[in-house]
């Protein structure tokens, strides 16, 4: 872009926007607005020339590096022959191949694929799919569900509502169906001396009880398997995943594994549901999916699920759930790109490399007198701040300390966007060790800027 067309941009009226997930206000004071003009693998290019290294993969969405050549192609060469068909009476090559390769990869048993185009609408999918399959047996009394304590799932009403993140809860709770909620199963939790694994038992235990008590009225449990995201980076041991699918199957509910951030290599394992060697009813996937190129969720689910709603036009028991963009053939062709990337790049290998090094990077974090704990599952690391660490006390959420580290690392050039007093990295797959080397000093320099009072 020339320094014209550059100019032109930054007299734009950029009030015209509102934001995600940010008090507006915030941009005339403590929080910048950063205009992006380009990307190129892990870095961001502003209009001032300066660059900043996307630590967090815009939201955990891209794998590959921005402008990835590869997808980039595969787009290109879509866009000439079918940019969009609706999927409903029609079907076109690129969402057939992607369905063939997803279930040739996910967890064993899972044969069905229905297309939505955002990862909160495949939650939607998924537990209206659940209630209906129920509602279609005539099980008329299984309508809740059991969801996590600190779980997030997405936005949406039916996704909020199978979500345990407070401020959501308590703003939108008028308007949300009611759920269960067992306690959390994150290690982060654990007493004193008691190992991940031990915490995991204890808490399936705890939830078992509630489906024990509960089993006749509830369709499903939620997951989001090994790491609960949004909910703040918090682990837990592969065990728990375990005994979920045990007790789903001794009382007859459904387990719906939403790896929406977590699948596509996040954990080291291509989805995370494979370090418990387990098979959920619903895997609902999206964000890497395309690369980070495009919207697009897939949920998978097995045959007894399809076959319930197998059935004479006029029993009324079709699924009903549509979207217009469902099966977007851009965005099934950026999905089979880089699902080609992992096939021919040894991709999950690869990263056992930058996991080591994201450890052995962040291993000085642990030391820092406001670092409560350093995290990590496969190529994500989370950094929890505190107040006082001998007595674990946290930062209230008003000294917004977690603001105070994104801007200072801003500065130094590195995109970090802290989930409270969470700092995290969950980079592109591109990013190199040297790379991951200079993103923990920064975050190191950040953390000691935002807490040196």
């Amino acid at each position: 872009m020339s320094n014209l067309a550059n100019t032109a941009f930054m007299q734009r009226d950029l009030n015209v926007l509102w934001h995600p997930c940010t008090q507006m206000k915030d941009h005339e004071s403590i929080l910048p607005l950063i205009p992006i003009k380009s990307g190129q693998g892990i870095w961001l290019e502003d209009f001032a020339g300066k660059r900043y290294l996307d630590a967090i993969s815009s939201w955990w969405v891209n794998l590959f590096g921005h402008a990835n050549p590869r997808i980039n192609h595969a787009i290109q060469q879509q866009l000439s022959q079918l940019e969009h068909v609706l999927l409903a009476g029609f079907t076109h090559e690129p969402v057939v191949a992607l369905s063939e390769q997803l279930v040739a990869l996910a967890p064993k048993g899972l044969t069905r694929c229905f297309y939505a185009d955002n990862g909160s609408s495949g939650i939607e999918v998924a537990i209206k799919m659940s209630f209906h399959f129920w509602l279609n047996q005539g099980q008329t009394r299984k309508t809740k569900f059991l969801i996590l304590q600190d779980a997030y799932h997405g936005e949406t009403l039916g996704a909020l509502a199978v979500g345990d993140v407070a401020l959501y809860k308590q703003t939108y709770a008028p308007l949300l169906m009611q759920t269960l909620v067992a306690p959390s199963p994150a290690g982060c939790y654990a007493e004193a001396g008691e190992s991940y694994a031990d915490y995991a038992e204890r808490q399936a235990q705890a939830l078992e009880k509630i489906v024990a008590q509960h089993a006749d009225e509830l369709c499903a449990v939620i997951i989001e398997p090994l790491v609960q995201c949004a909910g703040g980076m918090r682990m837990h041991h592969p065990h728990y995943l375990t005994r979920l699918r045990a007790i789903c199957n001794q009382y007859h509910i459904h387990l719906i594994a939403d790896e929406i951030a977590v699948g596509f290599g996040r954990t080291g394992t291509l989805f995370a549901c494979e370090q418990a060697q387990i098979t959920p009813d619903f895997l609902c996937l999206s964000k890497g999916l395309t690369g980070g190129y495009l919207p697009l969720s897939v949920v998978m689910t097995h045959e007894q699920i399809y076959q319930a709603f197998y059935d004479d036009y006029n029993k009324l028991s079709a699924f009903l759930h549509s979207h217009s963009y469902t099966g977007n053939p851009l965005a099934c062709q950026a999905a089979l790109a880089t699902l080609d990337i992992f096939r021919t790049d040894n991709v999950l290998e690869k990263n056992q490399r930058l996991i080591n090094a994201m450890e052995r990077a962040t291993a000085i974090l642990r030391e820092h007198p406001h670092v409560l704990e350093v995290r990590q599952q496969g190529m994500i690391v989370a950094i929890e701040l505190c107040k006082h660490k001998a007595t674990r006390k946290a930062y209230d959420w008003q000294e917004r300390r977690g603001i105070k580290v994104y801007r200072h690392a801003l500065e130094q050039g590195a995109l970090l966007r802290p989930l409270g007093e969470v700092v995290y990295f969950m980079p592109p797959y591109v990013i190199t060790e040297e790379e991951i080397e200079w993103l923990a000093s920064v975050t190191y320099s950040s953390i000691d800027a935002a807490t040196k009072d």
